[in-house]
């Protein structure tokens, strides 16, 4: 049964793709008879012509990867665009480095783990760049027997 007329009319009525025009298997007799844009529409009011649903842009393989990315994936080499100093510049390395090692500093002078004068021999050996990390600083301490304890 030919009913191109028909589908291209109801895409007109009702402002969508051809290819979006459902009929009513059911019903086709019917729909066939239409052959103005007035049957067309009445037909569209019966429910016998429908349109299917426009299809989106779906989130689910980017939701999928933003899960990924808080769980520390998919920062490979084939996903790097800038140099490492664009994606975290050496200030803020320094800054956050510095900031973690004179808190741990300030907690062991705090509890009276190391006295004052290491405190301050510590303090600025961190802020000359000695240390590269909390655990460099520990090592340190540890093998010139800085501390009891930890």
């Amino acid at each position: 049964m030919e009913l191109t007329v028909q589908k291209r009319l109801a895409a007109q009525v009702l402002r969508c793709s051809p290819e979006r025009v459902v009929f009513n298997s059911e019903q086709l007799a019917e729909i066939k008879e239409g052959i103005t844009k007035g049957d067309i529409r009445s037909l569209v009011k019966k429910g016998v012509i429908n349109v299917t649903k426009k299809a989106g842009i779906s989130r689910f393989r980017a939701k999928a990867r933003q899960e990924q990315r808080k769980k520390g994936r998919q920062r490979g080499h084939g996903t790097r665009k800038g140099t490492q100093n664009a994606r975290l510049s050496q200030k803020r390395q320094w800054i956050n480095r510095i900031r973690v090692q004179r808190e741990f500093l300030k907690e062991l002078r705090d509890k009276k783990i190391i006295p004052l004068a290491i405190y301050h021999q510590l303090y600025m050996k961190a802020k000359g760049g000695f240390f590269r990390s909390i655990r460099h600083m520990k090592i340190y301490m540890t093998e010139n027997k800085l501390f009891e304890g930890k």
